[in-house]
């Protein structure tokens, strides 16, 4: 009986502890954090919403412009290779030329003010 006795009186005091934290939080302040939380998940939900439409519609963008973005790149690698191969030509024939005519170009640095051409392999 002295068990009995003793859940009793620690159910008793658990009542009486549960009472008073009930009387510190007040029923409204609850109701109105549910309300917020609510209020802030339903914005969490439409932003979500958003995103995802947001998300799908650049993925469909990206497929339809994605060939052509290759397609393009293929063609400038290909014109960089053209241009390579033809700058390279000329200074064959520039040099040639100086050695066939040494008058032809007066000295180094015209020869070289002569072939200006940026290098595109270099970032900025």
């Amino acid at each position: 009986m002295a068990k009995s006795e003793s859940d009793n009186s620690i159910r008793a005091a658990s009542r009486e502890i549960s009472r008073e934290f009930q009387t510190l939080v007040d029923s409204q302040d609850l109701d109105s954090l549910k309300q917020s939380q609510n209020l802030i998940l339903g914005r969490l939900q439409d932003s979500n919403a958003v995103l995802s439409h947001l998300n799908e519609y650049s993925e469909n963008c990206f497929a339809e412009v994605s060939a052509d973005f290759s397609k393009n790149t293929r063609l400038l690698r290909s014109m960089k290779s053209d241009l390579d191969y033809i700058f390279q030509k000329l200074r064959s024939l520039k040099s040639k030329i100086v050695a066939t005519y040494p008058d032809a170009f007066p000295d180094n640095s015209t020869m070289e003010a002569l072939d200006q051409r940026p290098d595109l392999e270099l970032p900025r």
